[in-house]
């Protein structure tokens, strides 16, 4: 699976765009791994490798994370991380309120 696209690419705001917006910035893109319980939500991409967003692993926080490392991590049995296809552009703090309501943190 391709994580990355040109159209994201041109989609993804650049990075610190989003900075007035805080919480209230759209994750564009999302991606998980189907063998583990790790979710990386993107809103800000700077056009090579690093992204902003919400990460959901052993915690949940805004951070950054790489285009080259989640091409190369693996689950616990072994598959690769996904980009979520069917995902909706979602505000990073109703991700965070999602997560929250469910007891991960």
């Amino acid at each position: 699976m391709e994580l990355m696209t040109a159209h994201l690419r041109t989609c993804l705001p650049p990075l610190y765009s989003n900075e007035q917006q805080g919480k209230k910035a759209l994750a564009l893109v999302h991606y998980f791994t189907p063998d583990s319980s790790w979710d990386w939500y993107a809103s800000e991409f700077d056009g090579h490798d690093t992204f902003f967003g919400l990460v959901k692993g052993h915690f949940l926080e805004l951070g950054y994370f790489l285009l080259s490392e989640l091409q190369t991590i693996r689950g616990q049995h072994g598959l690769p991380i996904e980009r979520d296809l069917n995902w909706q552009p979602t505000t990073l703090q109703q991700i965070e309120d999602f997560w929250r309501t469910r007891g991960h943190w």
